[in-house]
C-alpha cells in the first residue's frame, strides 16, 4: 500500500516516509519487536537518562511515542467513522510535562506500549479498504484513515531511531 502525499499534511512527510509502501501490520510488528528490544535494555535508573541536558529522557521519549499512538489512533477512528469536526494538534511539549512519565516504572510504560500497540493493530485490522480511503481534516490538514496510521508508525520509526543512535551510546557508557 503507498500513502500518496495529498493523503496527509506536509508536515507529517518525515514521518511517512519511514513507512510508506510497506504492509501495515507488518511494520507495527517489526516496531513491537525493535521497542522490546529497547525495554530490554533499560532499568529504573538508565531509563531516566537523555543524551543531552535539555532532552526528554528515554522513559519520557517512550511516553511521547505512547501518547501519540492513542492521539492518531484516536483521529483514525473519528475519521473512519465519518465525524465531520476539525481534529485539533496538541502540544507534545505539554503533553510530556504534564505526564509525569519519569514517575512510572519502566514496566509500566513497557505494559501501556504493549496495549496501545495491541488496541491500534485491532482497530487497523477491523477497517475495511472503504475505510482505509475516507478523509478527514486533522490539525488542519487532510488526512486518510491509512495516512494516520502511517503515521503512526513512521513516528514511533523516527523516535525508535534517535533512541537507538543516541539514547543507548550515553546507557552503554553508564
Amino acid at each position: 500500500m503507498h500513502i500518496q502525499s495529498e493523503e496527509f499534511g506536509e508536515y507529517y512527510g518525515r514521518y511517512v516516509s519511514l513507512s510508506n509502501g510497506k504492509p501495515l501490520s507488518e511494520i507495527l510488528q517489526k516496531n513491537r519487536e525493535s521497542m522490546e528490544m529497547l525495554f530490554s535494555k533499560l532499568n529504573s535508573k538508565n531509563s531516566m537518562l537523555s543524551y543531552e541536558k535539555a532532552k526528554w529522557s528515554f522513559k519520557e521519549v517512550i511516553g511521547h511515542v505512547i501518547d501519540t499512538e492513542r492521539i492518531f489512533g484516536y483521529r483514525a477512528l473519528c475519521v473512519a467513522r465519518d465525524e465531520n469536526s476539525l481534529l485539533p494538534g496538541y502540544d507534545h511539549d505539554i503533553f510530556v510535562k504534564n505526564a509525569h512519565f519519569n514517575r512510572q516504572s519502566i514496566e509500566h510504560l513497557q505494559h501501556q506500549y504493549m496495549v496501545v500497540r495491541q488496541s491500534t493493530i485491532v482497530l487497523w485490522d477491523s477497517l475495511s479498504e472503504n475505510e482505509y480511503l475516507k478523509k478527514g481534516v486533522v490539525n488542519g490538514a487532510p488526512f486518510t484513515v491509512r495516512a494516520l496510521f502511517y503515521v503512526v508508525a513512521g513516528h514511533e520509526m523516527h523516535h525508535a531511531n534517535i533512541l537507538m543512535d543516541k539514547y543507548l551510546p550515553v546507557i552503554s557508557e553508564r
